[in-house]
């Protein structure tokens, strides 16, 4: 839950966080591999009431409540959207929708400390995430065109099934990222789709081309760490490439990282560096903006109302962009 102050209008949006709780449930979920409905319903709950009191908001000079109507877990979505709807009843304010996709599109506005400052446009977006990778090309603020995306794994979903594979628990991408700091990426991967034309991705590939070279080895903490280190390099180089290429096509002047794996601080070298070396400016969130959060679905919903975009008060759980 996040309280957040916005203003100018599309062409340049300015926005500071003035309060801002997350509750994670990775301890919680760990045991499970992965994020259990159910579970995750129950903790939002008991939870929402106590992140809203500790905020301690001055309702009075709030103009809207945003809630995130998907893409997402459904038992989640609906715990979420009901406590919005309780809100925007008792405090008689104005509930809006937001897309989950778009606020990670939009965390980095979040981040923009120059007040003169702005995303240059065309640009291109990657949104990296445990369920969704996309490539978009940004006309303006409001306006994108989506080129490409998976047509299977995620790469987070990549990086928790290779994490799986070495014995490392959930989530897997910081854990990769810790064991590859040990090793060295010396183990040859496949990189499946970087040449061709299109702008898709694929890891179901290079995650089964990893099962394979695994099967009939015994994981030594240097297996685990080379494998680590090599899986995380192979990763950023598709998504850099494809990124760059796409850039290149659309006479880009800026590229955005965002999403939960926007967090790899190996992905965000790799592209602020090959950025840099293409004149292209380079838009990251910061750390705390990266994965899930409630700042950035109050971008998104201001920037929705700004652009007359609505979205049903309804648990949309594969809602897309």
């Amino acid at each position: 839950m996040a309280v957040v102050e916005a203003e100018g209008r599309l062409k340049k949006p300015r926005f500071k966080v003035l309060k801002s709780e997350i509750s994670s449930q990775i301890e919680l979920h760990r045991p499970y591999g992965g994020v259990m409905p159910g579970l995750a319903k129950r903790e939002h709950i008991k939870n929402l009431p106590l992140i809203e009191k500790n905020l301690d908001i001055d309702w009075g000079s709030v103009d809207a409540i945003a809630v995130t109507v998907g893409p997402g877990l459904e038992p989640a979505l609906w715990t979420g959207i009901e406590y919005a709807k309780k809100l925007s009843k008792e405090h008689q304010k104005p509930l809006l929708g937001a897309n989950h996709l778009e606020g990670h599109l939009y965390s980095p506005l979040l981040s923009l400390k120059d007040k003169d400052s702005n995303i240059k446009l065309p640009a291109i977006g990657l949104i990296v995430s445990g369920g969704h990778t996309i490539l978009l090309v940004l006309e303006s603020i409001d306006k994108w065109k989506k080129i490409g995306e998976t047509r299977d794994d995620a790469v987070g979903e990549a990086f928790d099934k290779v994490a799986r594979m070495l014995g490392l628990p959930y989530p897997g991408g910081p854990e990769i990222q810790r064991e590859a700091e040990k090793g060295r990426p010396i183990i040859e991967l496949p990189k499946p789709m970087l040449n061709q034309k299109n702008y898709d991705f694929s890891f179901s590939g290079l995650k089964t081309a990893i099962f394979y070279y695994l099967k009939d080895k015994k994981i030594t903490p240097k297996l685990r760490a080379d494998m680590s280190a090599s899986f995380q390099n192979a990763s950023a180089e598709i998504l850099t490439t494809k990124t760059m290429k796409a850039a290149w096509q659309y006479r880009a002047k800026s590229i955005i990282l965002a999403g939960g794996v926007a967090a790899n601080k190996p992905l965000r070298e790799m592209l602020k560096k090959v950025s840099k070396k293409e004149s292209l400016d380079f838009y990251v969130p910061e750390f705390k903006y990266a994965t899930d959060n409630a700042a950035m679905i109050g971008v998104a919903a201001y920037l929705n109302e700004e652009k007359g975009k609505k979205y049903r008060i309804t648990a949309q759980a594969n809602l897309n962009l």
